[in-house]
C-alpha cells in the first residue's frame, strides 16, 4: 500500500483522504509520507468518516472478508471497494462476499493489477485487433523469488494464490475463460524450511476449445502455460540477475513476447514488448512505466470510472470469481493428479 498503491495514486492525481491500520503509528507514518490528512484509530472510525466513499483494503486474505463484511453492513457513504487478490481464502467465501457487496449496492473491484502492466495491456490490444491471428500457444514464465509475507505461514500458501493468480488472470484477460485446468506443483525447498506447503513450484496449463465451421473441438484449441518457479536455484544472490517474468504468444500470423520489470523492484525497470507478424520485422514499442508501481492505478481507476458512470469496471468481484475458480481448480488438479473442468468449480 505504501510503496505501490499510494505512489501510483499520487502520480495519477488521485487524492486519498484518510487511512487506518491495526497499528496506528504505522498508519500515521504512511500518512505523513503521502500527505494524507486524517489518520483514524480503527476501521469503524474510518467507516464513520462522512467523506470516505471508496475503500482500498490492503490486509491479508484471511482478514479481508471481515473488513468487507463491516463495510457492507455499515449504512453510510461507502459506495466502492477495491479489494486485494485473492479476494478470500476460498472460492465459496469469495462468492459470499460478492453477494454481500451487491446486496449493499457497493461496487467491488479486485486489484488484479498485472492486467495494467503496459506490456500486458498493449499485448491485449494486439489480440483484440487480430494482429497475431488465431492464438495457438501462450506462456508466462516466472523465475523469481518474491518477498514473502508473514501471514503466508499461517495459511500455508506460497505461489498459486499469491503469484500464479496474476498470470492465470492475465490469460483470462487476453483469451477469456478456459475449459479445463491441469496443474502440477511441488514445495519450494527454500520456503519449505520455514513452513509446510504444496504450491511452491507450479506448472499450470489452461486448455481452451477451438470454435470453427465444423463445431467445437477440445483437442485443437489454445493452450496456455504458467511456469512459476519461486525456487530459482539454490543461491539467492547468484540467481538474482537471472530473475525474470517473461511471456510469449504464438499466433497463426505472428508472435508477441514481453517482459515485466517487477523482479528488479524497487529498482525501476520498465516492462517491454516486441511483436512481429506476416508484414515482417519486429515492432518494439517502449515506455517508462513498469508493473510496480505504475500498474496499480489501473484497478482503482476502473472503480472510480465505474462509480462516476463513464466506463464499467472489468475486474469486478463477480468477474474475479472465475479467476479464483481457476486457482481452485489448479489446487484440485495438483492434489488429485487429473485435469479439472472449470465448470466443476463454477457450478
Amino acid at each position: 500500500m505504501a510503496n505501490c498503491h499510494l505512489t501510483a495514486y499520487r502520480k495519477a492525481g488521485i487524492e486519498p483522504i484518510a487511512i487506518t491500520s491495526r497499528n496506528v503509528s504505522s498508519a500515521a507514518e504512511v500518512a505523513a509520507r503521502h500527505n494524507i490528512q486524517r489518520v483514524h484509530n480503527n476501521l469503524i472510525e474510518l467507516l464513520h468518516d462522512p467523506e470516505v466513499q471508496v475503500l482500498d483494503i490492503a490486509v491479508p486474505p484471511d482478514i479481508q472478508p471481515a473488513v468487507i463484511e463491516k463495510a457492507s453492513e455499515h449504512k453510510g457513504n461507502i459506495i466502492g471497494i477495491l479489494a486485494q487478490k485473492p479476494l478470500a481464502p476460498s472460492y465459496a467465501e469469495a462468492c459470499r462476499l460478492v453477494d454481500l457487496c451487491e446486496k449493499a449496492d457497493i461496487r467491488l473491484v479486485v486489484n488484479q493489477n498485472m492486467r495494467y502492466d503496459p506490456s500486458v495491456y498493449a499485448c491485449q490490444s494486439l489480440l483484440q485487433n487480430n494482429v497475431l491471428g488465431e492464438p495457438i500457444l501462450a506462456t508466462i514464465e516466472m523465475r523469481a523469488i518474491p518477498h514473502w509475507m508473514p501471514w503466508q505461514k499461517r495459511l500455508g500458501w506460497v505461489t498459486l494464490r499469491i503469484m500464479s493468480i496474476h498470470h492465470l488472470d492475465t490469460f483470462r484477460f487476453w483469451f477469456g475463460n478456459p475449459v479445463r485446468v491441469l496443474a502440477s506443483t511441488r514445495p519450494d525447498p527454500r520456503t519449505a524450511q520455514h513452513f509446510d506447503h504444496s504450491d511452491g513450484i507450479c506448472l499450470t496449463i489452461l486448455e481452451y476449445e477451438e470454435h470453427n465451421d465444423v463445431g467445437v473441438s477440445s483437442t485443437r484449441g489454445l493452450r496456455c502455460l504458467a511456469l512459476d518457479d519461486v525456487w530459482n536455484g539454490p543461491d539467492r544472490e547468484g540467481t538474482k540477475e537471472d530473475s525474470f517474468v517473461n511471456f510469449r504468444i504464438e499466433g497463426m500470423q505472428g508472435i508477441a513476447r514481453g517482459s515485466l520489470g517487477w523482479p528488479a523492484w524497487p529498482e525501476h525497470r520498465p516492462s517491454t514488448l516486441a511483436w512481429t507478424n506476416a508484414v515482417g520485422g519486429w515492432n518494439q514499442p517502449r515506455w517508462d512505466e513498469a508493473w510496480f508501481p505504475d500498474a496499480f492505478i489501473g484497478p482503482m481507476a476502473e472503480l472510480l470510472r465505474d462509480l462516476e458512470g463513464t466506463e464499467q469496471a472489468k475486474c469486478t468481484g463477480r468477474d474475479n470469481l472465475t479467476t479464483l475458480a481457476i486457482v481452485e481448480a489448479a489446487y484440485i488438479s495438483a492434489k488429485e493428479h487429473r485435469s479439472v473442468l472449470l465448470s466443476e468449480i463454477l457450478s
